[in-house]
């Protein structure tokens, strides 16, 4: 799956010379943690974040008029809030790429540029959120199969040929790992697995479920 088939493309923008009472209340209005930034020509140049629009609106106590407010914030724009090291993602980039980038930099969400970095787009956690669960197979309803495998070749097809013998499709499989052990999951459909479990574990394959992991999180 790659990021320009998946990104959000609605999203409102801002330029350097938006008010922040105006960024702040884009923000408020989508719920939204972050604003992309654009030049005159939609050219992507950084981004504002909702911690940072906030703490420039002036605070409940302070001893400043009516007056004296209005006025200032008629002139406070977003330009020095403006972050200019959020990376930029392009289209054709796969999904699992960007997830690890978010991860890696802790970030809410990454602007898509294409190759004059135009804005494209913007791809953030609920969207990786909707990936996850669309990978998984979950909309389509069936059974989940989690195996603990060695590493070695072949272990997904030979399951697969198993599945397959017993006229059954497989909706989605993935890989994790949980310390040092691989746990292969597959998504059946079949409302009960049953004769899928007893086919895996007849040729010696070590099939897990929850009470396995119990004294972990007891």
């Amino acid at each position: 799956m790659y990021v320009g088939l998946k990104m959000l493309t609605d999203m409102p923008t801002i330029t350097p010379k938006t008010l922040v009472m105006e960024a702040d209340k884009i923000m408020e209005k989508g719920r939204l943690w972050m604003l992309m930034a654009v030049d005159e020509k939609g050219r992507y140049i950084g981004a504002v974040r909702k911690e940072d629009v906030r703490s420039a609106l002036p605070s409940p106590v302070t001893t400043l008029s009516r007056h004296e407010l209005n006025y200032l914030m008629s002139k406070l724009t977003v330009e020095k809030m403006i972050l200019k090291d959020v990376p930029s993602v392009p289209p054709q980039m796969e999904i699992e790429e960007a997830a690890k980038i978010m991860y890696d930099k802790d970030l809410a969400g990454l602007p898509v540029v294409d190759s004059k970095n135009i804005l494209l787009g913007y791809i953030n956690r609920n969207v990786m959120l909707d990936v996850l669960v669309e990978e998984m197979g979950l909309a389509q309803g069936g059974s989940r199969i989690v195996f603990e495998v060695v590493e070695r070749t072949g272990v997904i097809a030979e399951v697969s040929n198993i599945i397959a013998a017993m006229n059954v499709s497989i909706i989605s499989t993935a890989t994790f790992y949980h310390n040092t052990k691989r746990m292969v999951v597959i998504r059946i459909q079949m409302d009960d697995p049953g004769p899928v479990l007893k086919a895996l574990l007849e040729r010696g394959y070590h099939v897990v479920g929850p009470c396995d992991f119990a004294k972990e999180w007891c």
